[in-house]
């Protein structure tokens, strides 16, 4: 049985800045693993940007995985829609070889916050499989852990690369320091906390003023 995994990420930048950041989001401190990509092609279809490119990539093999795979560098196929109209960006990417040790197929959309149109979601899935007998399920749990962990290293990555990219959207220009914009569920803790601070504030008030002068 094929192994699936989704998860969901704010970047707190805007679709535009986001879209043209995916094109240069490499190399980044976190992409040491990505050692070259190269477009095979792009053309555009109906106001729609279709690319596919070719990544070589490398992960470090476990000892248990060496009998099944000779060498850590794999090369991986992305292909990918601009939707400018809709603000839309979807990639999907698989890899190429060893592909029946373990197939990993991701499926990414980038799309414009609903809570926030400065910030875009991506919303992002991913199936694992794996065609080794006797050892499928255990190369599969093995390949979703690491792509949860890979996830954290790519988000850090990007984030890195728009930050670099689009300074203003991090560092107001008349301030030196972020200023970062609250959630619902921020607002409400932090509504919670102030309310909390108020009421034990008044609570010391009331017994100072009721203590018995000496």
């Amino acid at each position: 049985m094929v192994k699936y995994f989704e998860s969901k990420t704010v970047f707190h930048f805007s679709w535009d800045q986001v879209a043209q950041g995916f094109w240069k989001r490499y190399p980044n401190p976190e992409s040491t693993h990505v050692l070259s990509e190269d477009t095979i092609y792009r053309e555009v279809r109906g106001n729609k940007l279709f690319s596919k490119r070719l990544l070589t990539k490398t992960n470090r093999v476990p000892k248990w995985g060496e009998r099944f795979i000779g060498s850590p560098v794999v090369k991986i196929v992305e292909e990918s829609i601009v939707d400018p109209q809709a603000k839309t960006l979807t990639t999907y990417t698989r890899n190429l070889g060893y592909a029946k040790v373990m197939s990993l197929v991701e499926k990414v959309v980038y799309r414009q916050s609903e809570e926030n149109p400065n910030w875009t979601v991506a919303e992002r899935s991913a199936w694992v499989d794996s065609q080794v007998m006797g050892f499928g399920r255990a190369i599969q749990a093995f390949g979703i852990d690491r792509f949860k962990k890979n996830c954290v290293k790519m988000v850090s990555g990007f984030n890195f690369v728009l930050a670099s990219m689009f300074p203003a959207a991090v560092l107001p220009a008349s301030h030196g320091v972020s200023t970062p914009v609250m959630t619902r569920g921020e607002k409400l803790k932090d509504a919670a906390k102030k309310a909390s601070e108020l009421a034990k504030s008044k609570a010391n008030t009331l017994y100072a003023t009721c203590e018995p002068s000496s």
